[in-house]
């Protein structure tokens, strides 16, 4: 159901002359200036018990009320016991290692069985943030780390780190072909213009930076780490298939299975069992909404990745014998 939302406070003399969605922001930091925004045009945010408009300025003594209601998108989803790998947990903050297969949120085809889904159980009030606390999202079958908000403030604060590029995020992937070193994609992605439900670089979309460095090189194979400077949707995937080194098992922009001549029998039934895109979110960091402080949380890589290293350094050491 919606959340009812009440404060009143009285604007001080510091914000004299400047204007009263600029001064609201800065006084209910738990919201977004969009939100208040909203709430004045509404008039759900009063000044002097007065409805005004959000350029209108103040001038310090007066006071604000807000009586507004916090729209939940959908209080259908059902709170499900699903097992979570919980990093880390407190009044602000849940940090979750998401296990590949695990869907985030509920969609056509998906409404239950997904991380909202077991947010919703585990924690008692996800129901009354937007999309449970969910910031951002992994894709389904990438595994690893994952922030989520446990209060307005936090969800706002997140957020707002994630729009001005402040949340720092490392992934692994193991990609096909030999990379010569790192680099930078800069190019932007939107949607593909004959396959809608696929991403790609495309002219008009929106910007997307990804940064990849070399961690070891097999004899078909690289194994990097990536850097996100934008969070598009399947952003690692299509920049590394763009630069022709698609990550394996990736069954949307890998295209279909090449095993590469003279490879172990080992590797050729690891690379022929492993379904899923070799991407993990291996460390993450960002501040404390609460605190201040810069954490950062790193995780290992998942069972099925691990491997496949393991299969690719055995198959690298038999080619060299």
């Amino acid at each position: 159901m919606d959340q009812k939302i009440e404060h009143q406070a009285i604007i001080g003399e510091q914000y004299s002359g400047q204007r009263l969605d600029q001064v609201a922001a800065k006084m209910f930091t738990d919201y977004s200036r969009g939100r208040l925004q909203t709430w004045i045009k509404a008039g759900q945010l009063l000044v002097d018990g007065q409805a005004k408009k959000a350029k209108d300025k103040v001038w310090g003594g007066e006071t604000i009320n807000i009586a507004a209601t916090l729209e939940i998108e959908d209080d259908s989803w059902a709170a499900e016991d699903i097992p979570l790998n919980i990093v880390f947990e407190d009044d602000s903050l849940l940090v979750i290692n998401k296990p590949s297969g695990l869907v985030v949120h509920p969609a056509v085809g998906n409404y239950t069985g997904t991380l909202l889904n077991g947010l919703l159980f585990h924690c008692a009030g996800q129901e009354n943030l937007p999309r449970a606390g969910i910031v951002h999202r992994l894709d389904k079958e990438t595994s690893g780390l994952m922030v989520v908000a446990k209060t307005l403030k936090a969800h706002h604060h997140l957020v707002n780190q994630l729009q001005h590029r402040e949340v720092h995020r490392e992934y692994e992937a193991v990609v096909n072909g030999v990379l010569t070193g790192g680099g930078v994609v800069d190019a932007p992605i939107g949607r593909h213009p004959q396959q809608r439900v696929k991403m790609a670089v495309v002219d008009g979309g929106k910007e997307a930076i990804t940064h990849f460095r070399v961690a070891a090189r097999f004899e078909h194979f690289t194994h990097v780490r990536l850097s996100l400077e934008t969070g598009r949707t399947h952003q690692i995937r299509v920049h590394m298939a763009h630069r022709q080194y698609p990550l394996v098992g990736d069954p949307v922009y890998g295209g279909r299975l090449r095993l590469p001549k003279g490879i172990t029998s080992e590797l050729d039934e690891c690379l022929r069992q492993f379904k899923r895109q070799a991407l993990h979110a291996k460390k993450l960091s960002l501040v404390h909404p609460e605190t201040g402080e810069w954490v950062e949380w790193e995780v290992d890589l998942s069972e099925d990745f691990q491997y496949l290293l393991d299969v690719l350094q055995r198959d690298r050491l038999a080619g060299s014998k």
